[in-house]
């Protein structure tokens, strides 16, 4: 019989998966290439191919390539086609999740804010203005990833349908049904396709559909034979799948690191491999949310920028001691590759860096936003404004003397994320969704009650997937509701790639008592790296000693969130690719709340 030269199927019979007309097993790790720097591709892609990984896994963020409706990005980091030819050079297969909707803590689970403009609009349904800004979408991606297709000479062997969708409280058959035609109709018949659900019946029944291979996921420490009965709930026959194995577990500011041993990760991919099944180890590397990428899960607790996920290669691509434990658990079950492993990347620490005060983010306000404020009558979300992530500055003027102490409250808790309060540049506190939903503010009337609002990435997992920025309702003084605003919105990452204290005069300032808060405000600084030290610059981390809450920018490259005073995360992966040796970095910091620095 003529078996063609590439192809990838499953067996029903035999219960497995078929490469080029033999029988197939593979062991997968899961790496976002949105969360590698694309200079450091290849160094991960190489170190999962020394552990002895046949696949990798990754998921496309749909509002990471359309972050403004019809609006594509396949460039520099974003480039998914590179990322997938380098896969294939160094010899490992592709399991493709293509959304639309991905979860993976990543902002909004991936699916674009702009979808929000219609404000009933349900997600991840049959909702025909949903499925229309999906059809356009995978019309662009689909058609990017056929050439890349196992049977096209590239490394896909399988492309998931959604993901986890049996979690999701809409249960639309022909949503996925859908999906199944749009992805048929852009790949061809020949394509493995799948879904991911959690190993239970309750989760399969809404997560699973004909047509779709029905695969599941689960943590190690459990009972391996009853989560894949669940899958033989939906799938009698063919391969076992466990496509999420948790290799360690995601991170919520406020909350502790989440550590996995390496020993209970070992013992359960054994009793996997035993059994002949497939598996991917989710996380293999985690990475880093950059900028403003986090997701966050309800009652509402945002991602920190780390998301190091204690997998088997650290957050900077480090090999530790999981790596080598799981390695030896799959070198019992294949031949490891030959060669050296990369070693881990050297990091160099660069000393301090003195920044300087450039001016709160009132006084430069001109710089930020340009194009001036809109006004309403009532706050606008951001949505309305048509700007996605960062901060929005809303301003209004008391209406009456507040001398005594007075109530500014978030009735309906409808700040959204977190709100840093002054009243004529003198700073108030902070309002916080489910934490913090009153303050007392004094200021005369007519004084400027300014608020800044920031977004702390938006939901990526349940129901409230539909998560709205900004004052998403009204605020009150003393129960009276507040009206007339002006409303900035914040363009920082464009002021910060035109240089920001370069169009600044130092400002002014009066020297009171410190405050338990401060107004948010710029510092700049520059980090010159030494000269006569051979392959520098090197990895580093960057520190926050005394420092709050707020941002970084180094060469206008927005490095992401630091919280200290929350944690986990105390310090930030600086990855060499964004550092120069030949003239001094660029340090920008917006510091929201208190900074250790008096003048």
């Amino acid at each position: 019989q003529n078996i063609p030269q590439r192809s990838f199927g499953i067996d029903y019979d035999s219960d497995c998966f078929v490469k080029d007309g033999r029988p197939f097993r593979y062991i997968s790790g899961s790496i976002h290439y949105s969360r590698v720097p694309r200079y450091y591709w290849r160094d991960r892609l190489l170190k999962m191919k020394m552990a002895g990984l046949d696949a990798i896994q990754t998921y496309v963020p749909w509002n990471y390539h359309e972050p403004q409706l019809g609006m594509y990005d396949f460039s520099g980091d974003k480039d998914l086609e590179y990322f997938l030819q380098l896969a294939n050079d160094t010899g490992l297969l592709v399991i493709l999740r293509a959304g639309p909707y991905i979860c993976a803590e990543w902002d909004m689970g991936g699916l674009p804010a702009w979808l929000l403009e219609k404000k009933s609009i349900v997600l991840r349904s049959s909702d025909s203005d949903y499925l229309a800004a999906v059809e356009k979408w995978m019309g662009v991606l689909l058609p990017k990833m056929r050439p890349h297709l196992y049977q096209n000479g590239g490394p896909i062997i399988m492309v998931q349908v959604e993901n986890e969708y049996g979690s999701y409280f809409a249960c639309d058959y022909d949503y996925l049904r859908s999906l199944l035609k749009l992805f048929r109709q852009h790949l061809g018949d020949e394509v493995v396709l799948f879904t991911t659900d959690g190993a239970s019946q309750f989760h399969l029944r809404c997560g699973a559909l004909q047509g779709l291979y029905a695969t599941v996921d689960f943590a190690p420490g459990g009972n391996v034979t009853a989560a894949f009965l669940a899958q033989r709930g939906s799938e009698p026959t063919g391969p076992l799948v466990n496509s999420e194995f948790y290799t360690g577990w995601l991170d919520h500011w406020g909350h502790r690191h989440s550590v996995v041993p390496a020993q209970t990760i070992a013992k359960t991919l054994n009793e996997i491999l035993a059994r002949g099944a497939n598996v991917n180890l989710y996380m293999f590397i985690g990475g880093t949310n950059f900028a403003y990428w986090n997701g966050a899960n309800m009652p509402y607790v945002p991602q920190p920028t780390s998301y190091d996920y204690d997998a088997p290669l650290s957050e900077a691509g480090d090999l530790t001691e999981k790596y080598f434990a799981l390695r030896e658990v799959i070198g019992m079950y294949k031949q490891l590759p030959e060669g050296l492993i990369p070693p881990t990347t050297p990091k160099f620490a660069y000393g301090k860096v003195r920044l300087q005060k450039v001016g709160t983010v009132v006084e430069v306000l001109d710089r930020l936003s340009a194009a001036g404020p809109v006004k309403s009558t009532y706050p606008l979300t951001f949505v309305q404004l048509k700007q996605y992530f960062g901060f929005v500055l809303y301003r209004t003027t008391l209406p009456k003397n507040c001398t005594e102490p007075t109530q500014l409250s978030s009735p309906l808790n409808g700040v959204h994320d977190r709100a840093y309060v002054s009243v004529n540049g003198v700073p108030q506190g902070v309002l916080e969704r489910d934490k913090s939903l009153m303050i007392n503010i004094t200021g005369k009337a007519g004084a400027n009650l300014d608020i800044l609002v920031e977004n702390m990435g938006r939901v990526n997992f349940g129901r409230y997937n539909n998560d709205f920025k900004g004052l998403v309702s009204n605020l009150t003084l003393d129960q009276d509701i507040l009206a007339e605003w002006e409303i900035y919105p914040l363009d920082i990452d464009g002021a910060v790639n035109h240089d920001i204290n370069g169009h600044l005069d130092q400002t002014k300032r009066s020297f009171g008592d410190p405050l338990s808060y401060e107004a948010p405000t710029f510092y700049t600084g520059r980090l010159s790296i030494p000269g006569g030290i051979p392959d520098l610059p090197q990895d580093t981390y960057v520190k926050f000693p005394g420092w709050t809450k707020g941002q970084i920018w180094i060469n206008g490259f927005n490095l992401g969130r630091y919280w200290p005073a929350r944690g986990p995360q105390l310090t930030l992966f600086v990855p060499r690719n964004i550092l120069v040796s030949s003239v001094p970095n660029n340090i920008t910091v917006l510091e929201l709340e208190r900074s250790p620095c008096s003048t």
